[in-house]
């Protein structure tokens, strides 16, 4: 079906080594994330449960703590109540594109969706931000919970953008990068800023980890979207071709309409202007993009903004923390998972 992107050893470790060295307090997050979605509603309690076994990456979270202790905090447990915050920001966004896209595996297994129906999927994920902000409230910082408030009503007009550019394969790069901004990016950067928050450092140490964030978040949406085209379901965790069946416009396929001739240009805006696609179909985008070296060319891209993020980390202090976000941005383009 396509290529396996290996991972080389030092970049693959990044995001183990952030793991281990947040290993006590992301334990502690998991007990506050499971603690606090306990129901007296059984259905709630089983979809709530389903969907937090499936686990993930716990990226945004690993942030969350990574970012403060990068900044010095050691007060208290506010980096648990706040990384267990962002990551249920991130549980909730993806039930509900699971029933906006249609999906039936995430992680490896079946969504929430296929097993109980859209609209139990709906109110569940309503019910987790109900729960995200009750903890917002009551860390008590205005800055932060304007931030997360923030944050989440982006990431819903980035969701609605997309829908409003679906099948457009002559979507502008800026669109794009404006959508992912807004659906990814700005998570990871609120994820990040956060931890200079709680360790009240300056606007700039603020701002610079925010920027990290941002571009982070980028880097980790266009491999998202190039690993779609390229990984396996056993690495990848869901269905190749994913977003090719669904109709979503990616980077991969505007760069491959860019690059394509008149005639394979028509038969590209043919293809997603069906409301079905095949697998003959999807194949023949596959060979374009091996045509065009899209994946190549997706990752030059992404190198930019690899770039931006690992520079904003250089007004901080040279520490293991810094070092390891620093890895972070490269681990994030060239992940196969």
């Amino acid at each position: 079906m396509g290529t396996v992107i290996q991972l080389k050893k030092q970049i693959n470790n990044s995001y183990f080594d952030l793991k281990n060295s947040v290993e006590e307090k992301l334990i502690l997050v998991e007990e506050k994330i499971k603690n606090k979605l306990t129901s007296e509603v059984d259905l709630v309690q089983k979809i709530s449960d389903y969907h937090l076994e499936t686990g993930g990456k716990r990226l945004r979270a690993l942030l969350t703590l990574g970012s403060s202790k990068l900044c010095g905090y050691r007060k208290g447990g506010r980096d648990i109540n706040l990384a267990a915050c962002v990551e249920l920001i991130h549980s909730a966004t993806l039930l509900h594109d699971d029933v906006i896209d249609n999906s039936n595996i995430r992680r490896g297994k079946k969504t929430t969706n296929l097993i109980w129906g859209n609209q139990s999927s709906i109110l569940t994920g309503d019910y987790l931000l109900s729960r995200c902000f009750e903890m917002m409230v009551e860390d008590g910082n205005l800055e932060i919970l304007k931030l997360l408030s923030s944050t989440s009503a982006k990431i819903v007009q980035g969701e609605i953008l997309q829908l409003q550019h679906k099948n457009e394969v002559d979507m502008l790069e800026e669109t794009y990068l404006k959508i992912i901004s807004s659906k990814t990016a700005v998570l990871f950067s609120a994820a990040t800023k956060v931890g200079a928050i709680l360790a009240e450092k300056n606007n700039k140490e603020k701002e610079a980890l925010e920027f990290y964030g941002k571009n982070l978040g980028l880097t980790f949406q266009i491999a998202d979207d190039t690993l779609d085209y390229t990984s396996e379901i056993n690495l990848f965790g869901k269905k190749v071709g994913n977003d090719f069946y669904e109709g979503k416009v990616t980077l991969p396929t505007i760069l491959l309409f860019q690059q394509s001739n008149n005639s394979e240009k028509i038969k590209l805006e043919n293809i997603f202007n069906k409301s079905i696609r095949s697998e003959s179909e999807f194949s023949y985008v596959l060979k374009l993009i091996s045509k065009y070296k899209i994946v190549s060319k997706c990752y030059q891209k992404a190198e930019h903004f690899i770039n931006l993020a690992s520079n904003s980390l250089s007004i901080f202090e040279n520490t293991e923390e810094k070092k390891i976000l620093e890895n972070l941005t490269s681990f994030s383009l060239e992940r196969s998972f």
